[in-house]
């Protein structure tokens, strides 16, 4: 691996280029943060994708391109006199020293959940209003279950045992199945979002990370139906015109296939 120095070293190349693109560039130089947001969320999705696929050499590449941005999002905020990268990088050291007493203070614990009990009540400290606050309100709505879920337990808002979590989910299936048989289009909508949401608090004293299951099953479903669709052209037959027996068969040959 390579030395700090050395690492030092390639950032500051990094920042070089950085400042050599937005002065030559014309592409580099037209950008704000607003024209950069949308592609820094696909570039993070796209180190997810990476991280699931366990792709080490593709992790290396995306978090390239992620480092990338933040020096863009930097650069253009040093132009403004706003802030640098000197800036950013005391103000999450300050954070993670202020956020770690057990570290680098007097507080004791005994395990990470004082630690993360510790987190939420400094930041209450910090003057957040809620503990709530820091869980963007543009966060896919799975992920965002899993983390008010993951905060609030944080404070000792929590069920102790699983298996009273899985009593709650039983019984928020038993409301959604009430519903689905008044057929109230509106309220069997409010109560299947009970059932994801206790589903997902269920997942969480697993300690299965419910986006990352979900992605994985589709991309699973992906691979076998994709492969049902090369079984159908290599019959010269499109699925429209297969019987759902003809194409359980090759379902049934991509699940064995994952075996």
């Amino acid at each position: 691996m390579n030395s700090r120095a050395a690492q030092l070293k390639a950032f500051d190349r990094l920042l070089t280029i950085m400042d050599e693109l937005r002065a030559q560039c014309p592409w580099d130089k037209k950008q704000t943060m607003q024209t950069l947001r949308h592609l820094t969320i696909e570039e993070t999705y796209e180190l997810g994708d990476a991280i699931l696929e366990n792709d080490l050499d593709e992790v290396k590449k995306e978090l390239g391109d992620v480092l990338l941005h933040i020096v863009f999002y930097t650069k253009i905020g040093s132009e403004t006199d706003t802030f640098d990268m000197a800036d950013v990088c005391n103000e999450i050291c300050e954070k993670l020293i202020n956020r770690h007493p057990h570290i680098y203070g007097d507080v004791e614990v005994d395990d990470e959940e004082d630690v993360k009990r510790n987190w939420e009540n400094i930041k209450l400290k910090e003057g957040k209003n809620s503990v709530l606050e820091g869980v963007p309100k543009g966060l896919p709505a799975l992920v965002k279950a899993n983390r008010i879920q993951d905060k609030v337990a944080g404070v000792g808002f929590d069920w102790e045992k699983p298996a009273q979590v899985w009593e709650k989910v039983q019984e928020e299936l038993e409301e959604f199945q009430q519903e689905v048989k008044a057929k109230d289009n509106e309220r069997m909508e409010a109560e299947f979002g009970d059932v994801i949401f206790s589903m997902v608090n269920y997942a969480r004293f697993l300690n299965i990370n419910p986006e990352n299951a979900l992605e994985r099953t589709n991309k699973k479903f992906i691979k076998r139906f994709q492969y049902l669709e090369s079984k159908a052209k290599e019959l010269s037959k499109p699925l429209a015109e297969m019987t759902l027996a003809e194409m359980d068969v090759f379902w049934e040959e991509a699940k064995a296939s994952d075996s």
